[in-house]
């Protein structure tokens, strides 16, 4: 068993797979410019060749720099090299140990931009679904993990697609939310309904642990853990927004 290499494997894969599509649009492009001269095909035709470039000197495309025009304009294609990649590196129980140096081992595909790395142990984690939630914890405590395979996955896939989660409440229902880093808390409101964007006045707003701490909003407040944020707050992942609007 090889890390690295099936790694390659798969990189060149991918790489081969975009950079068959690249050809195949410029190939179109060319004939389209040959009958007319077209300044926004003559753009797309050059960032292809850049992408083209970029592919056949071993680099993904996710390493290339775009403007937000740029990207617009490739996101059609679907590149795969474009997109975030995890690596799951699947370990024998009696390397569990060991998994930190086995994923400095491929550190030189993981230490890039766009990608990420864990190490998990499918057998055990088939043992762990097996078990009562309680018992499933306190097996992880004592293997030392911070939770079971799919939790970490889940986490380490959103930091690698730079999102967050906020969470709204109420009466009826709890919600989680998924948000891109960077999300105010007026753009936040608006994802939960437009009535609240338009009408923002300000978010009440907790950590979901001390919310569960406290028991209550009402209690938060009691406590002084509930704080008063405006439309420019960058929302946190596991804050709990309590939107106040007016319309």
């Amino acid at each position: 068993i090889d890390p690295a290499r099936d790694i390659e494997i798969i990189d060149l894969e991918l790489a081969l797979a975009d950079l068959q599509v690249v050809e195949n649009r410029l190939s179109s492009l060319a004939k389209e410019l040959r009958v007319k001269r077209d300044s926004e095909l003559e753009h797309e035709r050059d960032l292809l060749e850049r992408c083209r470039r970029s592919l056949e000197s071993g680099e993904a495309l996710r390493e290339l720099e775009l403007s937000p025009e740029e990207e617009k304009m490739i996101k059609g294609f679907q590149f795969l090299t474009r997109k975030p990649m995890l690596i799951l590196l699947n370990i024998g129980e009696d390397q569990m140990e060991e998994a930190e140096e086995l994923l400095n081992s491929i550190h030189r595909f993981t230490d890039r931009p766009g990608r990420g790395a864990i190490a998990l142990c499918a057998e055990l984690e088939m043992e762990i679904s097996q078990l009562e939630d309680e018992e499933a914890e306190e097996f992880l405590k004592e293997m030392g993990l911070e939770g079971s395979a799919l939790q970490r996955m889940v986490k380490a896939s959103y930091d690698l697609m730079d999102l967050v989660t906020f969470f709204t409440g109420g009466d009826k229902e709890t919600r989680a939310w998924t948000a891109p880093k960077g999300t105010t808390a007026h753009r936040a409101a608006g994802m939960i309904h437009s009535d609240m964007e338009r009408g923002f006045i300000r978010a009440e707003v907790i950590n979901w642990r001390d919310l569960l701490d406290c028991g209550s909003f009402a209690k938060a407040r009691e406590e002084g853990k509930l704080r008063i944020e405006g439309k420019g707050y960058i929302v946190q992942d596991g804050d709990v927004l309590h939107i106040r609007f007016n319309v």
